[in-house]
């Protein structure tokens, strides 16, 4: 997947055409920018001849795709999609596919539905104390209090979240470090000038504000199929100031709010998207600070597909996905009744690490949500 729109590269459809009759355009140069509506990728994408085909997910009506040397341009219908050659320094040709987003906020609406009622057990969130020696040295060692600030709890959320945007680069093709905390992911990060994936960037921003003081989880959203090629984390902070859960992203430095601009929670979001009500996404959201995101490409076409499903582990801690032997590790799931695999309800595993695994599923979005009480 490719770095800057390695997050929306997935759905590959099976065609049958005629490649000799495709059109060609010319490249000297291995990077290419494009414009989707009016977002504008500079020299984000990498022309890649093994692929076939290379595959751009268009989220607007009119994409153009520029090279060195070219340009052509499409407009994008659902369910259509334009195969083009890119032909590289005269010799070598690049098959590249650009194809439009599917509906995917039309199969987030049919998801609605859940069970309110549904009593099956799984285990109380639990959040690690600040006091924890591994709390305390990630708030010393990082300077979270500086990072902060003194402002509300919203203030220090979101500054927070942009720092560790900032000094970490997302990187949805990296392999992930064996020890998962926010000082080794950061060290990793700098020893070896490279980015990490978004869940390793929310582990960090988890572990900041557990160190903090604040009830956090990192959120894994998740689309419908049992298979996929692509998901997202996210963060959800709970704020005293507010009473209610707050989403942060780091990978894109988003946060979401109501038309009163008033901070939501990933239960408002879904929510409103379903119905149709406002949302408003910060203005200077973006990707490694170099392609923008609104509230289209952002909510309405890529989290509407990964909201159709959404996991936590049950306890918020301090190395949570650092594998060692005799580790328990527990997730709860949370799924909408047309979920296609509802049971069983609890499954257990151990990894080769010797760490023991277990997920729950639950259709009560109650119990999931659930305000922090420890």
């Amino acid at each position: 997947m490719k770095a800057g729109i390695c997050l929306l590269l997935f759905f590959i459809p099976v065609a049958v055409f005629s490649q000799s009759k495709l059109p060609v355009i010319k490249a000297s140069s291995n990077l290419a920018s494009v414009r989707d509506g009016k977002v504008f990728q500079d020299k984000t994408w990498t022309i890649t001849p093994a692929a076939k085909p290379d595959v751009f997910v268009a989220l607007s009506k009119n994409v153009t795709f520029y090279t060195d040397q070219d340009s052509i341009s499409f407009r994008m219908k659902p369910g259509v999609y334009h195969d083009f050659y890119v032909l590289l320094n005269g010799k070598d040709t690049a098959w590249t596919r650009i194809q439009a987003m599917p509906p995917y906020l039309d199969t987030l609406k049919a998801a609605r539905k859940y069970n309110y009622s549904d009593k099956r057990e799984i285990p109380a969130f639990t959040y690690q104390s600040p006091d924890d020696p591994r709390l305390k040295k990630i708030r010393a060692d990082l300077q979270l209090d500086s990072i902060a600030g003194n402002g509300n709890d919203a203030s220090k959320m979101i500054n927070l979240m942009q720092w560790v945007h900032n000094i970490i680069r997302h990187d949805g093709n990296s392999n992930n470090p064996a020890v998962k905390n926010a000082l080794a992911i950061i060290d990793v990060c700098r020893k070896e000038d490279r980015g990490v994936n978004c869940r390793m960037m929310a582990t960090v921003l988890n572990e900041c504000y557990l160190a903090i003081g604040f009830k956090s989880r990192f959120v894994t959203c998740m689309p419908r199929p049992l298979k996929f090629d692509d998901c997202h984390v996210i963060n959800m902070v709970y704020s005293d100031d507010l009473d209610r859960w707050v989403w942060m992203d780091p990978t894109f430095s988003a946060y979401v709010m109501d038309e009163k601009g008033e901070l939501l929670g990933p239960k408002e979001v879904r929510e409103r998207l379903i119905n149709g009500q406002p949302l408003i996404v910060n203005p200077d959201a973006n990707w490694n600070r170099k392609v923008s995101y609104n509230k289209e490409n952002y909510l309405n076409s890529y989290m509407a597909k990964n909201l159709y499903r959404i996991e936590c582990t049950a306890n918020s801690e301090a190395d949570t996905e650092t594998y060692t032997s005799g580790k328990q590790l527990t997730y709860i799931e949370l799924l909408p009744m047309n979920a296609v695999k509802q049971l069983p309800q609890k499954e257990e595993k151990v990894t080769s690490k010797g760490t023991t695994i277990k997920n729950y599923k639950t259709n009560n979005p109650d119990l999931f949500w659930a305000k922090p009480t420890r």
